[in-house]
Parts: structure tokens; C-alpha cells; sequence
């Protein structure tokens, strides 16, 4: 792929000023802004869409199942996001990102929803799943082009921030104080009018330089498609670094199944669980940036794996123990909650650590890590679905948990090239000296 705005030399020149000291190129600002309006819409149910359902006759098991197909359908969707934005470029692939959300939305909110008929709700919430992350991970896909590499983490930092912050933060908050005035179908039919008037300002008015045709022939955009799988298998750190990201948000997306049933039994109201999860969410869009910038300085690896992956685990564990034992402390709660969307940041270093990992096919790179996210989405209900009726919730709790260290494992072994040699010159010159 090739992006306008490199020098003769191959190297990537960006403007400095507030936003290029702070790691985020003015061209691209409005694509953040974007993707930040586009995200609220798309996220606005997420704390409550599954008790409206079970209120309204579905079972949990049922409830489960419509989120992890929706889940499926967004990890396939993730996954071409990274070919795609090269095939068609970022800008065609947000717009069929866009289009699918909205045509799925409308079949969703129009049928699937007053009949509750899960063979209509299954089909079009999955067509509504296929459309985000096209448009999303697109647009990632090409800040990895256009960033430096020396503000890389900084600048997908940037990204999560915008992500997050529109896909729970503003969505879980909004919802919050829309319910009572607008009702739940009403709520939901406004997400077309955030996610419209986020594509149009990160299509159509975000000045990052354009896309040049990199496959002139079908089948050499049919040969990417593939190196969008076989990359994995190819460089295996790559493969690693797709599963540490399927387990990163895995209890996040799995959370909302099962846990606002949980809290209003412990004793908060729904209006409480809402701005709970939204703080949760507020933690993380913070701590996005600050991750991205420590990453940067203390190293991708360690911060995933000790921040992200152990920090994770604690507080999977405290989100459940603490209102348990304090009941419904509302103020308690909400600093478990910001302590685990700080350490879900944890991750972000990824996102810059994955592509570098491949840099001749960043874009097949960032697929598997696109396909990680997407995936994560399925995985973290999937498992409420499949355990909870014989584990219970402290058993999803712990299965969490456990997933959460095992990432931090994993992460042993996905090191840039330059980080090894570092280190075998490291334990010469300690043998040597020895010597």
C-alpha cells in the first residue's frame, strides 16, 4: 500500500505541532473525531440490550447466543478489514463498512426486535456486526501507514481512545439518560443518525492522504486475502499476538450478558450499572493514551504483559468479589470497574507491536490482530453461554481470570527481531565477562 505524504527517501515526514507533539497528525484528526461519533451509535445497547431481551422473553443462553453470533460475524469482518483496506483502500472499505451497519440496523429495528424472533434477530444484528469493525479497523489500518514509526504506539493509542471512548464511554452514558426519555427502540434508532454523521466526517472530511491501487489483477488481491490467514502460520509471534487480542476484551463483551443480571440482584439499579460500566470505559480511554505513550518508552511486550495481562486478571477477579462483599457501593464499584478498563489498555501496545512484527504486509499483520479484536466479541459471550448454566458466575469469573494470565504467558514470546539480538548480545557480553 502506498500513502501520500512520504519523502524521497520512503520515510514518513508529519507536521509538527500540538497535535503532531501529542502524536496525532492533524490530517488525521478528523478520522479520529470520526470514528469516535461513529463508535457512540454502534455502542449505545451494549450495557443493556441483553436484560431488555430477557425482560422481554429471551432466555440468558438465548441472549448469549444472539451476541456470539454477532460476535462471529464481526471477527470475520475484522479480519477482512486489514485486506480489504488494502485491496480497496481504507476509504472504500469504511464506506461498505457504513453501509452494512445501516442496512442491518434498519431489518433489525423494523422486524427482528417487535417480533423477538431470533431466526430474523440472528441474521440482521449479524449484518449490523459485519459493518463496525470494517469501518474502524479500516481506518487503523491506515494510521499504521500514515503514522511514524517512532509515534506508532502514541498514535494507536489515539485510535483506542477514539474507539472506546465512542463505543462505551459516550454510548453507555448517552443511554443512560436516553432510556427514560426516548424508550429502548427509540435509543436505538438514534444510532443511525451518530453513526451516519461519524462516517461522513472520517470518509469524507478527514485529509489523510488517499490510497494508490497497490493489485492490478484479481488475483493478486485474491493471494492477499489468503496472506491475511497464512501470516499467521508464517511468522507464529504474529499468531500469538491475534490470540493475546482475542482474550484482551474477551470479558469486557461477556461482561454485558451476564453481569448487569448480577449487579441488580447485588442492588443497583440499571441507571447505576450504566454509568458503572460507562466509567469503566472512561478509565480506559484515558489510560489508551497513557499506555500508548508508555509503551513507547518502557517497551510494547512488557506493557501488554504486565499491565495488560496480570493487571487484567486482578481486577476480573474484584470486579465480581467487591460488590459481593460491600453490596451495592456505588463508589466502590465504579473504581473496580476504572481500574480494569485502565489495565484492558494495557493492550494497546499491540496494535503498534503486531504490524512491526511484518512491516512489508502490515496490512496482512493487522488482520490477524483485527481478527483477535473481532473474535473477542464472540468468545467473551460464547463462554457465558456455554458455561454459566454449570459454573455459574464465579466460574465465568474465574475462566476470565485465568484467560487473562495466560495472555500475559503468551506474551513471553512475541519480541521484535531487534529486542532478541539485544538480548543475545546482552548474555554474550555477560558470559564474557564471566570469563
Amino acid at each position: 500500500m502506498c500513502i501520500n505524504g512520504l519523502n524521497n527517501k520512503g520515510e514518513k515526514s508529519v507536521k509538527q505541532g500540538v497535535l503532531g507533539k501529542l502524536g496525532m497528525d492533524s490530517k488525521m484528526a478528523l478520522g479520529y473525531f470520526g470514528v469516535l461519533i461513529f463508535m457512540m451509535g454502534d455502542g449505545l445497547e451494549q450495557g443493556w440490550l441483553s436484560s431488555y431481551l430477557m425482560d422481554h422473553g429471551l432466555t440468558v443462553q438465548q441472549s448469549a447466543l444472539l451476541f456470539s453470533v454477532y460476535g462471529l460475524a464481526a471477527a470475520v469482518a475484522a479480519w477482512l478489514s486489514g485486506v480489504l483496506a488494502e485491496i480497496l483502500g481504507p476509504r472504500k472499505a469504511m464506506i461498505l463498512g457504513f453501509s452494512l451497519f445501516i442496512i442491518g440496523s434498519a431489518v433489525f429495528l423494523t422486524v427482528g426486535l417487535p417480533t423477538m424472533n431470533l431466526a430474523i434477530m440472528i441474521p440482521t444484528y449479524s449484518l449490523r456486526g459485519l459493518g463496525y469493525p470494517l469501518f474502524a479497523y479500516s481506518f487503523l489500518v491506515w494510521l499504521t501507514y500514515y503514522a511514524p514509526s517512532d509515534k506508532l504506539g502514541t498514535a494507536v493509542g489515539w485510535f483506542w481512545f477514539a474507539y472506546s471512548g465512542g463505543l462505551s464511554v459516550l454510548g453507555s452514558y448517552y443511554s443512560s439518560f436516553a432510556l427514560p426519555v426516548l424508550g429502548e427502540m427509540g435509543t436505538l434508532w438514534s444510532a443511525i443518525a451518530f453513526v451516519t454523521i461519524g462516517a461522513a466526517v472520517a470518509i469524507f472530511l478527514n485529509k489523510g492522504d488517499t490510497h494508490n491501487q497497490k493489485f492490478q489483477t484479481k488475483q493478486e488481491a485474491m493471494k492477499y486475502l489468503v496472506k491475511g490467514i497464512t501470516i499467521a502460520f508464517e511468522r507464529p509471534k504474529i499468531g500469538l499476538g491475534g490470540i493475546v487480542r482475542t482474550i484482551n476484551t474477551s470479558a469486557a463483551y461477556g461482561f454485558v450478558v451476564f453481569m448487569p443480571a448480577f449487579m441488580m440482584e447485588i442492588g443497583f439499579s440499571r441507571t447505576e450499572w450504566l454509568q458503572i460500566y460507562g466509567s469503566l470505559w472512561t478509565s480506559n480511554i484515558i489510560f489508551n493514551l497513557i499506555f500508548g505513550i508508555v509503551g513507547d518508552k518502557l517497551g510494547w511486550r512488557n506493557t501488554v504483559m504486565w499491565f495488560g495481562g496480570v493487571g487484567c486478571a486482578i481486577f476480573t477477579a474484584a470486579f465480581y468479589y467487591v460488590p459481593l462483599v460491600m453490596g451495592p457501593n456505588y463508589w466502590m464499584a465504579t473504581a473496580v470497574a476504572a481500574g480494569f478498563g485502565a489495565c484492558l489498555a494495557g493492550y494497546v501496545p499491540l496494535s503498534a507491536l503486531i504490524p512491526s512484527l511484518a512491516p512489508e504486509n502490515k496490512g496482512a499483520a493487522m488482520s490477524i490482530l483485527n481478527l483477535g479484536a473481532g473474535l473477542s466479541t464472540f468468545v467473551g459471550p460464547a463462554i457465558v453461554g456455554a458455561f454459566i448454566g454449570g459454573v455459574g458466575t464465579v466460574g465465568i469469573i474465574w475462566i476470565y481470570t485465568g484467560l487473562y494470565l495466560f495472555s500475559a504467558f503468551l506474551m513471553k514470546f512475541v519480541k521484535l527481531p531487534k529486542q532478541q539480538v539485544q538480548s543475545q548480545t546482552i548474555e554474550k557480553e555477560n558470559l564474557e565477562a564471566v570469563k
